[in-house]
């Protein structure tokens, strides 16, 4: 009975080594996958530093663009407001030519009909005249 005592003694002791290498193992395995896993979180880790380096480089460029499409469209502004006066000044250029178009049509009806008054009176005063003389010949 002794013997099996040692028996199951020997075979509870070399089970419990074949745990143990099997849980050593387990382990190593364990340590290489979270090496593997580490490495590769720096890697991640790396290419995020850079990624965020031209993010932020991207940004910069693009705020400068904006500010400079603000600055452009300023000067731009500036340019129609020009360019609104100097068509709003066409206009009252033309409108008074109009005014003095209509006045001048007006004041030459008028003198028109003066004129042709005059020439009438002058007419009459010539055939008076003319008159005049037939009778003292």
């Amino acid at each position: 009975m002794e013997f099996l005592l040692y028996i199951s003694a020997f075979i509870a002791a070399l089970a419990f080594v074949i745990l143990v290498i099997y849980v050593v193992i387990a382990i190593k395995a364990t340590k290489e996958t979270l090496k593997d896993v580490s490495i590769t979180i720096q890697g991640i880790e790396k290419q995020m530093q850079g990624v965020t380096t031209e993010t932020t480089e991207l940004l910069s460029k693009t705020n400068k663009l904006a500010e400079d499409m603000n600055e452009k469209t300023g000067k731009l502004d500036s340019l129609f407001d020009g360019a609104k006066g100097i068509g709003d000044s066409m206009k009252d250029f033309s409108q008074s030519l109009n005014e003095i178009s209509n006045s001048i049509s007006v004041a030459s009806k008028i003198d028109q009909e003066k004129a042709a008054q005059a020439v009438k009176w002058g007419a009459a005063i010539v055939d008076f005249v003319n008159g005049r003389r037939n009778k003292n010949k």
